[in-house]
């Protein structure tokens, strides 16, 4: 039986949008438990190295510094009116000290508003001027021995999404906060040039909840980053100035090649070693970034120093959604969007940088978006979207044709009533579909690698990277042996 449709999220009132900590693309119908939700406590966190390989496990036990089999059992003397926590064990990560003004805003930006008064924090400054003094019910100071946490965000033109972790094993680090949700902030953009004001204040609502994730932690380093919407849109710069004055947080217009790049870089981990030439490519809400990577003689830690070309295609699944119409789309209506989109791949000059290895063994595509990721999730079967599953799943071309004729043969309402495609991605999917048919078209190959990762994690390596934590730990620990 066909579930009525539902209003898709970004279209309800805030007392019925329950925030999720999911980061399915470029919008997720599933809650707080779809792929970049925090584990329970009791589980393996799937993410624990998500820059790393899938399903990586925990350190275990005695690798912190413990003896293996022992438990602290000593307790601290309660005092009327405070919690006591066993040593070791302490509040939450969730629950920390208010962080520095280094971690609300970039080196030398200072915060709006008058001058603080001296020796207080920035952020906490804000808050309280705002109405907002803390960020949560009990925050801790950090202890010796804690790992410093990054954080990233992208503010795209369908989704808004943060991502705080701390460093793991060379090269990986583990998740331990995340949040996304759809804002549509390039709805009618395409039509207007501009922002609009319900669209600019979804995207503030979820910023000030980001702004609050940021505030809760001791956070040393992040970047938080804008795409296409706020690129091309006449008031983008009006919108983050609004933002900066309403949440702190201070967001960087990040150019395409810089987009393309964070792409590569987050998903480094999902080429693997017998691979010669990758085409990767981010199907977003307003643009579409396509990357040639070649690494058959040879490859470096970084992925993104192997691009021989690169585009960023002015569409994306909203506009296209927008300009064809999303909800009731035709076979014809679906040639056409294909066509439209291979002509805008037929002007990019660097197309034929891979000609000699297209059709090798060695060659495939890697998609990162939340089309792919949906159609990985339809084809599964999925009761539920579950990032483990997806992240890293091959599928075969004739899959690929399956999916996509699967779907063009469904209603918007049979549409809205798969889990993994809900009601904010019914309009969006087939125009998804339609530019990754294009690409394949221009880049034929059997095999595509989907990837539940990108921007954020891209940020998130680049930022860990510089900051030589993987060194330092290396270093350490080979100063213990």
């Amino acid at each position: 039986m066909i579930r009525a449709p539902q209003r898709p999220r970004w279209q309800r009132g805030a007392d019925e949008d329950k925030v999720t900590d999911s980061g399915h693309g470029e919008g997720s119908p599933k809650g707080a438990e779809g792929r970049n939700a925090m584990p329970r406590a009791s589980q393996a966190d799937p993410m624990d190295a998500a820059h790393g390989a899938p399903g990586a496990s925990r350190p275990a036990a005695g690798q912190n510094g413990d003896a293996p089999g022992k438990r602290k059992s000593r307790r601290r003397k309660r005092r009327r009116g405070r919690k006591v926590f066993a040593v070791g064990s302490g509040p939450t990560n969730a629950q920390v000290q208010t962080p520095d003004r280094e971690s609300a805003a970039p080196a030398g930006r200072e915060l709006p508003g008058e001058a603080r008064p001296e020796g207080v924090p920035a952020a906490q400054a804000y808050r309280a001027a705002n109405g907002r003094p803390h960020a949560g019910p009990f925050r801790r100071a950090p202890r010796p021995g804690d790992l410093p946490a990054y954080a990233a965000l992208d503010l795209g033109t369908n989704n808004c999404r943060l991502l705080v972790a701390v460093p793991g094993r060379s090269g990986s680090f583990r998740v331990i906060d995340a949040f996304s949700r759809i804002v549509r902030l390039g709805e009618g953009l395409s039509a207007t040039g501009r922002l609009s004001d319900a669209a600019m204040s979804r995207a503030v609502d979820a910023l000030k909840m980001c702004a609050d994730k940021l505030a809760a932690r001791e956070v040393r380093r992040m970047r938080l980053i804008a795409t296409e919407a706020c690129r091309s849109a006449e008031n983008g710069a009006e919108f983050l100035a609004r933002v900066t004055e309403e949440t702190g947080l201070v967001l960087e217009i990040i150019d395409r090649e810089t987009e393309a790049r964070l792409a590569v870089s987050g998903c480094g981990p999902l080429v693997e070693g017998d691979t010669d030439a990758v085409v990767l490519f981010d199907i977003g809400g307003g643009s579409s970034e396509i990357a040639l990577v070649d690494i058959a003689q040879g490859r470096t830690p970084r992925l993104a120093n192997h691009i021989v070309s690169w585009t960023s295609l002015p569409v994306g699944v909203v506009s296209l959604a927008e300009r064809f119409g999303g909800r009731d789309v035709s076979r014809a209506v679906f040639d056409a969007m294909v066509e439209d989109v291979s002509a805008m791949i037929a002007r990019f000059e660097g197309r034929d940088s891979l000609a000699a290895r297209i059709g090798s063994p060695g060659f495939h595509l890697l998609g990162t978006s939340g089309t792919v990721t949906t159609l990985a999730g339809v084809h599964l079967g999925l009761a539920r979207y579950d990032r483990r599953q997806v992240d890293g799943l091959w599928m075969a071309g004739s899959e690929i044709d399956a999916m996509t004729e699967r779907l063009l043969g469904w209603d918007f309402g049979q549409r809205v009533a798969n889990p993994c495609i809900g009601p904010d991605r019914a309009d969006l999917v087939l125009a998804g579909c339609a530019i990754l048919e294009a690409i394949r078209r221009a880049w034929p190959s059997q095999r595509l690698r989907v990837a539940d990762r990108g921007l954020r994690e891209g940020i998130l390596s680049d930022l860990m990277e510089r900051d030589g934590v993987w060194r330092r730990r290396r270093g350490n620990h080979t100063g213990r042996a």
